[in-house]
């Protein structure tokens, strides 16, 4: 069994409230800004650079997948602690040392279940009001009536990248430095937030909020972000199947 999440190391109280306020949402502006950016320049760039007839193709949204979330870790670690050094972060604040364990692979249907109750909770109450449309469909950027290869680019990007990135982005640099300058619930609250807002559908981001929630808690359990990541391919792999699979 691994060693829970370290003790985060608090930011000095002469820093006072004001301040840690302000680094609280310095950090969670710039992982918003920073994905956002990431996403829009590089769709710019396809639509100048590809045909029209060419974007929705499935290889040239698993392209764009690539590069925008590459764009977006770049930001974060790379150009972030160039602009404020103390930003930078090593692989245990990140939630990536060591290698995954039994421990993490046991965790990820137990954490998926306990999401996915919390979701349908949580799709129970939205559920009541008028404006909340329950049924709408995600967009993930790939379209049902693929071939073969194409629906193994698709697979790449939903099942693997995508967990990995996410997991790496909010459970791991953003929850991290929360951690380090608020409480527990605070940090989970904002860091599952933010991953709910970046979803841009309501039903969506109810589904992603409470799957969050449950991801930063593995993380303190575990110390690490691979029981997160594996539950949260596990989710992507599962809708996957549903969406892309069964329909044929």
């Amino acid at each position: 069994m691994k060693k829970t999440m370290p003790a985060p190391k608090k930011l000095p109280k002469k820093q006072g409230w004001l301040r840690n306020l302000g680094y609280v949402a310095f950090i969670v502006v710039w992982v918003f800004v920073s994905v956002v950016a990431s996403q829009f320049v590089t769709a710019l760039a396809l639509q100048a650079l590809l045909p029209s007839e060419l974007l929705e193709k499935p290889v040239v949204s698993g392209i764009y997948s690539v590069i925008s979330y590459g764009l977006s870790i770049i930001l974060t670690f790379v150009v972030l602690p160039k602009i404020y050094k103390k930003l930078a972060s090593d692989r245990e604040e990140v939630g990536l040392k060591d290698y995954p364990t039994w421990t993490d692979i046991g965790l990820a249907p137990v954490g998926w279940i306990v999401s996915t109750i919390g979701a349908g909770l949580l799709m129970t109450f939205f559920n009541q009001f008028s404006w909340f449309e329950i049924g709408q469909a995600q967009d993930t950027g790939f379209s049902p009536y693929m071939n073969g290869g194409e629906r193994i680019i698709a697979f790449l990007v939903l099942v693997i990248l995508a967990p990995i990135a996410e997991e790496v982005i909010f459970r791991g640099w953003l929850y991290g430095k929360l951690r380090a300058c608020t409480n527990l619930v605070t940090s989970i609250l904002i860091t599952s937030l933010l991953f709910a807002i970046m979803h841009w559908q309501w039903n969506v981001s109810v589904n992603v909020f409470a799957l969050s929630v449950v991801l930063c808690g593995m993380r303190e359990i575990t110390g690490t972000i691979y029981a997160g990541i594996l539950t949260h391919m596990l989710k992507n792999g599962i809708a996957f199947f549903l969406l892309y699979v069964i329909p044929l």
